[in-house]
């Protein structure tokens, strides 16, 4: 049996025509007419179900995110805050131990000068009575090296006028003449 032998050129003419007949005319699906019913019917479908899943499913986990985040953030600035209030609370309790610490320091350093001031003026005090002591001792030392003194000068001044008088005239003085001299 033979195969039929057909010529190209009415094949190739007839069956493009068959060809687009068999597809519906050509063109795209989405703007033939007849197609339309059923992919309205689709996108209502699509649409109530995306509509249900987001407004029961999508929309309640967004606001329960969103809800424990703001809830979040507040208990985060409410904590700051108190950690804000007791720490400014600690530094007026610092600060009021540090200007007490300078009070006490300062007291301290009064008392301390005082003190030293006041032990100053007794050691002072006693030096003092001491080098007076040795003030008194010495000049009464002086007074009786002086008297000492004195009493041999009238002696020396007796014998220097005896010797002058002698060396001018030749002889010596009486003792009663010396005398009046000391």
């Amino acid at each position: 049996m033979a195969a039929p032998i057909h010529n190209t050129s009415e094949t190739g003419a007839h069956g493009a025509t068959t060809e687009a007949e068999g597809h519906g005319g050509g063109g795209l699906p989405q703007f033939q007419t007849q197609h339309w019913g059923g992919q309205m019917g689709w996108l209502l479908v699509l649409f109530f179900l995306l509509y249900f899943l987001i407004a029961k499913v999508f929309a309640p986990r967004i606001r329960r995110v969103m809800d424990e985040r703001r809830d979040t953030i507040a208990a985060a600035v409410e904590t700051a805050r108190t950690v804000q209030a007791e720490a400014a609370a600690q530094a007026a309790l610092a600060q009021a131990e540090v200007v007490k610490a300078r009070a006490d320091s300062r007291r301290l350093a009064l008392d301390a000068k005082a003190r030293v001031t006041a032990e100053a003026t007794a050691r002072a005090t006693v030096e003092e009575a001491q080098v007076n002591a040795r003030i008194e001792a010495a000049e009464a030392a002086i007074s009786k090296t002086r008297d000492a003194a004195m009493i041999h000068v009238s002696t020396i001044a007796n014998e220097t006028a005896s010797a002058i008088v002698e060396h001018l005239t030749g002889k010596a003085p009486a003792a009663a003449e010396l005398k009046g001299i000391g």
